[in-house]
């Protein structure tokens, strides 16, 4: 059918010179596309309540004459709430370095249903807690005030398919309450071989700001949460990215429950068997798990693991990639497996002790309160030892100082000099106990005056020496 192009807008060639409110001119039938039309309307009415605009501010460093300088900074993002008491699903890397997170939730329909302007009031805006995030999954939970809220539910991410539609909610540059289309293009894609991590693939329009908005599916139902974007402009190209709704969900319960993921390790490297490792290496099977490394002192060597061992199953389930075995490794922290290996021909069966990983120092960053957790002669983030801090470290030596929260600027003769996780514990001889403690010690020292830290990092003591500015 041809198309005429009218004042900017195309039209139908049916109606071409008759006026649309003539009694003579038919309109066409709804067919399959108005019906599309109208469900994806329909969609829309039903989602839009329950996705929410994430506005922070925090700390960043900008460069000034060649001296960084800490200032604050404004961003935003996108959110779901995933339950009626206010929780919201997001990104962890829009809220890492936040300390003020607010949420605008959207106007209800009866409130927007009182105004008959095409532009709608924005909504309310509302503070937020951080409940906990995961770097690993880029997912952060955040907790409103509020309660009866329209909210989304879990799809099973493990039952999508390739060329499904899918539906991106958010606000790209901040423009609130944007909807795109667009397929899955792929169910489960690896940014590094072997990552545990997957993603959607989507050619549905993700931009900045679409972070931590939900993609659904043409029910309704959340499929994934939109993280990044490949593309050499830094917008979009068609190729976007979000976590699958069966790893939000368990991260999300994990850290309603615990404030937390836990992961489960046994100190081994595994790799996924190629056809050109098995040739290369005279494998069995040209497919399935290699041990390529067994830490020493792990719970792995203590069980009896080797090099070049092929786990064939873990709990008699078939392990067929290196992704499957460390997403299995993780969820069994604190549990203890039953691995069946081949060795020179052999299968012998092996237990062994899931132990919970080390927990992520980068949480302490939400408890940075402002100014008063800055060591400007040291470049530094600090904050002290308190009960809500200590658990998201490894155990310590000791049990007074201040855990580097985040490194401004290196003011250090060697590079890493101090390091995010790090524990001081002293000053120049000085007892440190608090962050003001700290302050003392290097207040009033004249320019290029060496500090002598000392501070456990990973479980062992050591002298840190670095200059003031």
């Amino acid at each position: 059918m041809a198309l005429i192009l009218v004042c900017g807008a195309f039209v139908p060639a049916w109606g071409q010179g008759r006026p649309a409110s003539s009694p003579t001119a038919a309109a066409p039938p709804l067919g399959a596309i108005g019906s599309f039309s109208e469900t994806l309307q329909m969609l829309v009415e039903e989602v839009d309540p329950a996705v929410v605009q994430v506005m922070t501010r925090g700390f960043g460093i900008s460069d000034s004459g060649g001296v960084s300088l800490l200032r604050s900074q404004r961003g935003s993002g996108s959110g779901v709430v995933v339950h009626p008491d206010g929780y919201i699903l997001t990104n962890a890397h829009v809220i890492q370095s936040a300390r003020r997170v607010q949420v605008l939730l959207p106007e209800k329909a009866e409130e927007g249903a009182r105004y008959s302007s095409v532009v709608k009031p924005s909504g309310k805006l509302m503070s937020a807690t951080v409940v906990g995030m995961d770097r690993e999954t880029d997912i952060a939970v955040l907790k409103i005030a509020a309660e009866n809220l329209p909210y989304l539910q879990f799809a099973d991410s493990e039952e999508l398919q390739q060329g499904q539609i899918a539906v991106a909610f958010g606000s790209p540059f901040g423009l609130e309450n944007s909807v795109t289309m667009g397929v899955v293009s792929s169910v489960a894609r690896q940014v590094r071989p072997d990552d545990p991590m997957i993603y959607i693939q989507t050619d549905a329009a993700i931009n900045p700001g679409n972070s931590g908005g939900p993609l659904v599916d043409v029910q309704g139902r959340l499929i994934g949460i939109n993280t990044f974007i490949v593309s050499p402009s830094g917008a979009n190209d068609g190729i976007g990215f979000a976590v699958p709704s069966n790893i939000a969900r368990t991260a999300y319960e994990q850290i309603r429950r615990h404030g937390r993921v836990t992961r489960g390790q046994i100190g081994v490297v595994a790799q996924t068997i190629t056809p050109a490792l098995a040739t290369a290496l005279q494998l069995p099977q040209p497919w399935g798990v290699l041990i390529s490394d067994v830490a020493p002192k792990s719970a792995a060597e203590a069980a009896g693991l080797k090099v070049k061992d092929v786990v064939l199953r873990m709990d008699g389930r078939i392990m067929e990639n290196a992704r499957q075995f460390g997403v299995n490794i993780y969820q069994h922290a604190g549990d203890t497996i039953t691995l069946d290996i081949l060795r020179d021909g052999e299968t012998i069966t092996r237990r062994v002790a899931v132990l919970e990983r080390p927990r992520d120092p980068d949480r302490i960053l939400s408890f940075v309160r402002g100014d008063e957790n800055v060591v400007a002669p040291l470049g530094v983030l600090c904050v002290e030892l308190t009960g809500e801090v200590m658990p998201l470290l490894p155990q310590l030596r000791r049990f007074q100082g201040v855990v580097v929260a985040g490194v401004l600027s290196d003011f250090g003769t060697e590079e890493n000099s101090i390091l995010q996780g790090d524990v001081i514990y002293e000053a120049n001889q000085q007892r440190v106990a608090t962050v003001e403690d700290l302050r003392n010690a290097v207040r009033g020292l004249p320019p290029g005056s060496p500090v002598a830290l000392l501070l456990e990092r990973q479980g062992q003591l050591q002298y840190q020496v670095l200059e003031t500015p």
